[in-house]
C-alpha cells in the first residue's frame, strides 16, 4: 500500500467519526437549548393570556353595569354614574 492511500484510510476511519460526533453533540445541545427556550416562551404567552382574560372579564362587568343603568329608566343616571365614579375599582 501506499503511504497517501494508508494516510487517508487512517484519516477516514479515526478523524471523520471524532468530527461528526462532535457535530453530532454540538447538535443535540443546540437542539435542547432551541427546545428550553420554547417552552419559556410559551409559559410567558400563558401568562398574558390569563391576564388578557382576566381584563376582559372585568371589563365585561363593568359594561354589564352601564347597560343595566342605561335601560334602568327609573332611577337617576347621574347619580348612579357618580357612584360609579366613586366606588373603588379593581
Amino acid at each position: 500500500m501506499d503511504a497517501d492511500v494508508v494516510l487517508a484510510l487512517v484519516f477516514m476511519l479515526v478523524v471523520v467519526p471524532i468530527v461528526l460526533g462532535i457535530g453530532s453533540d454540538v447538535y443535540k445541545r443546540r437542539l435542547a437549548f432551541r427546545e428550553r427556550e420554547l417552552e419559556l416562551l410559551s409559559r410567558q404567552t400563558a401568562e398574558k393570556a390569563a391576564q388578557y382574560a382576566a381584563q376582559a372579564e372585568r371589563l365585561e362587568q363593568r359594561v354589564r353595569v352601564l347597560e343595566r343603568i342605561a335601560i334602568d329608566s327609573k332611577s337617576d343616571l347621574a347619580l348612579q354614574i357618580e357612584n360609579l365614579r366613586s366606588a373603588k375599582v379593581n
